[in-house]
């Protein structure tokens, strides 16, 4: 079964490109006027084709100006409205025939900001005459639920813990550390205090899931070594990494500058639920597994898996060395 659970995750790794999320910022540059910001996820020179459509008051200037960066594809023009966009409805067209999520932030001349979470179900936003601090709770808290539960190499970093530990002690204290670590990364780049230059993070985070799949084989010889021993101390020092590259994502979101703290928290806490419903997860198939006298037959497909686990890992760190 886990070896099943691991080939799920490796193709949603292989069509990650269509599901990463978009964004679309809109920044009020004087009265009614609106510098537009569109992302897009991209593959080479073809981006997902969605479309961005305003209320009739507001007229494009024709400026467009574009480019692909990074397998993102990055639009920015001007819009003019005649009246205030309160109200009026912002609809990206084409969003309803993809699986990825766009998020939509506005600023405003008065410091207020409103965040919006759309999907393929609901591919239209009302511009609120004003917005409540509600709004960034449940937006930030969905987008690091959806982060965590998307990010491939985060919840296999998780999962190749979950093989390393035996004991359930053990196990909530290598989760805490590992919560822990991430969470000072993140607050501490989100808010400039920290700073680690991403494509090197992303490497090195390559590097700690392959450097658990080698400590579970030398485990599975009777190599006992520190990791087995002291499972907390190695996901603390990695999660420090993996904050990194939270906060990274959380960069290309961007937080709304008028309730900054309240974004970045609830981001945070949206990352520990999704990481906590994957574990719940991962622990009650195995428990039921277990429960049907399979347990002998897991034990003898982990090391088939943690090879799947290496190989991926080693994928994914060469590929992210040679992109520097």
């Amino acid at each position: 079964m886990r070896v099943f659970f691991i080939l799920l995750l490796f193709l949603r790794f292989l069509c990650a490109d269509e599901v990463r999320p978009s964004y679309l910022q809109i920044q009020e540059q004087s009265t009614n006027h609106f510098s537009v910001l569109f992302k897009v996820p991209a593959k080479g020179d073809k981006k997902l084709s969605l479309h961005v459509k305003f209320p009739e008051s507001c007229i494009d200037n024709n400026k467009h100006y574009a480019s692909f960066i990074n397998a993102t594809y990055m639009e920015s023009y001007s819009i003019g409205c005649e009246k205030s966009l309160a109200g009026g409805s912002i609809t990206i067209e084409g969003l309803e025939n993809t699986k990825t999520d766009l998020l939509l932030r506005m600023e405003f001349l008065d410091k207020t900001s409103q965040s919006q979470l759309l999907r393929a179900d609901k591919n239209s936003y009302t511009v609120l005459a004003s917005a409540s601090s509600m709004q960034v709770v449940k937006t930030y808290t969905w987008l690091g639920v959806t982060h965590i539960l998307l990010g491939f190499d985060h919840l296999m970093f998780v999962f190749a813990l979950l093989l390393l530990v035996n004991s359930l002690r053990k196990l909530l204290w290598t989760i805490t550390a590992f919560t822990l670590a991430h969470s000072i990364t993140l607050a501490g780049s989100s808010l400039g205090y920290l700073y680690l230059p991403q494509k090197p993070v992303e490497a090195m985070i390559a590097l700690s899931i392959l450097f658990l799949a080698v400590e579970i084989m030398h485990e599975k010889k009777g190599k006992v070594g520190i990791t087995s021993r002291y499972p907390w101390v190695i996901s603390f020092s990695f999660g420090l990494l993996h904050g990194f590259g939270f906060a990274g994502a959380l960069a290309e979101i961007g937080l709304p500058q008028n309730a900054l703290n309240l974004a970045l928290i609830f981001f945070n806490v949206g990352v520990e639920l999704g990481q906590l419903m994957f574990i719940a997860t991962v622990m009650l198939l195995g428990y039921l597994l277990v429960s049907l006298k399979l347990g002998l037959v897991l034990e003898k497909l982990k090391t088939v898996v943690v090879y799947m686990i290496g190989t991926l890992s080693t994928f994914w760190l060469i590929e992210r060395i040679l992109s520097f």
